[in-house]
């Protein structure tokens, strides 16, 4: 995901203005290590439920205050510092935007992304 040009469509949408007052993005990126231990990981490969992310963006999109959430959730092998998942969420005012962000994001990591690491 191209982070400033999902900003910059969304702020051309004649509706933009009217309705967000804050924008959040979530970069999940693969971590040089394991969150147990600290052992040095090689690669880590993902295998993400797209629907049931799709099922939680709109499940949250319903939420008071929130005009649009976008997700991209990454499939496949990767290795320290790629990119994994990307989360935008826009909305009215902060406590709004920054409660959905935080909920989002805990259900698709902990629910809808299964992911196996190769350590070093």
């Amino acid at each position: 995901m191209d982070i400033n040009k999902e900003l910059a469509e969304l702020k051309k949408r004649p509706d933009f203005a009217d309705n967000v007052g804050m924008i959040l993005i979530h970069n999940g990126v693969v971590r040089n290590w394991s969150r147990g231990d600290h052992t040095p990981v090689k690669t880590l490969e993902v295998t993400p439920d797209q629907e049931m992310v799709e099922a939680f963006r709109q499940e949250y999109l319903a939420k008071p205050g929130i005009w649009e959430i976008l997700v991209e959730a990454k499939s496949g092998t990767f290795h320290p510092g790629d990119d994994l998942l990307y989360i935008i969420v826009a909305g009215d005012i902060r406590e709004n935007v920054k409660t959905v962000l935080a909920e989002i994001l805990d259900k698709i990591k902990g629910e809808a992304i299964g992911k196996k690491e190769i350590l070093a």
